[in-house]
């Protein structure tokens, strides 16, 4: 079978990858978490995982039902380094939701006539009307992180985002949006062990990207730039929700209460929704290089 990218990701991890990763994943047993300062050390089991995300996917209806009578407005921004979960998660939160009122953006590379007009624009007309969830699989914040590691954007226009930014979020908020903002966070031996299933896997080599197969040798890069994003845009108005994802059943389920925890919908069941994990969900303070 043909890899995609003639192998690169292999390559990366046979040739360029630190040593301690390398060892690191050939060590691992399939449900091992591979991060040592993950809180858990191994990954939740299948049958409570089952258990717990069925509760939740029927408080998840219940809240879009109230949503659509109340004419609430949520959108939820997923951010993340490549391969930390963000579009599995999204697939959780819809598998069991009306598709009408419950929509997934996940825009391109912006067309010529975008890179022309305001930033923020693209973005603004994905926003939810009344009684709809929306779910950006990446957002405004590629200006923050991916634009500014592969240097797509000048320091000039990504300080012009950070002014701007915090007032733009305000504006929604006050509109009457709800919003939130998850960041998932992926360790590094994790990321590079997702990636190689990906590029083992013809179910899901079209998730990869030159990018982030590029992306894989900026680990440090990344790191700063999403350490300065979180700082700088973190605050009580659209704070960020960081959930470490090495455990993809954890983050997922984390995210979800999230999110049924903010509303007082009808017939909300607090017992099925269950406590937050404060080691893996919560705020900056918990992201991990």
């Amino acid at each position: 079978m043909d890899l995609p990218f003639d192998g690169a990701i292999s390559a990366y991890f046979e040739n360029d990858a630190p040593k301690d990763i390398r060892q690191a994943i050939k060590r691992a047993e399939k449900d091992d978490i591979l991060g040592e300062s993950y809180p858990h050390s191994e990954r939740m089991g299948r049958k409570r995982y089952d258990k717990e995300m069925e509760r939740l996917q029927i408080e998840l209806v219940k809240l879009q039902a109230w949503a659509r009578d109340s004419g609430t407005r949520i959108a939820v921004i997923f951010e993340g380094r490549d391969a930390a979960g963000k579009g599995g998660t999204i697939g959780r939160f819809r598998e069991n939701l009306n598709p009408r009122n419950a929509h997934v953006v996940a825009l391109s590379k912006p067309t010529e006539t975008e890179a022309g007009q305001w930033y923020f624009q693209r973005y603004i007309k994905h926003l939810p009307t009344k009684g709809e969830m929306v779910f950006f699989d990446r957002s405004w914040y590629n200006r923050g992180v991916v634009e500014q590691v592969f240097g797509f954007c000048t320091t000039a226009e990504r300080e012009h985002f950070f002014t701007q930014v915090e007032p733009f979020e305000q504006m929604l908020v006050d509109e009457g949006i709800h919003l939130f903002k998850f960041w998932l966070n992926v360790g590094r031996a994790e990321q590079l062990r997702r990636m190689l299933a990906r590029e083992s896997d013809p179910l899901k080599q079209w998730k990869l990207s030159m990018i982030d197969v590029n992306g894989l040798a900026k680990w440090e890069d990344y790191s700063a730039a999403i350490s300065e994003t979180l700082t700088r845009s973190h605050n009580a108005i659209a704070p960020w929700t960081i959930i470490r994802s090495d455990d993809k059943r954890r983050a997922r389920l984390n995210a979800i209460r999230t999110v049924l925890h903010a509303f007082d919908y009808v017939q909300k069941d607090e017992k099925a929704i269950g406590a937050l994990d404060p080691d893996i969900c919560g705020g900056p303070d918990i992201w991990d290089a």
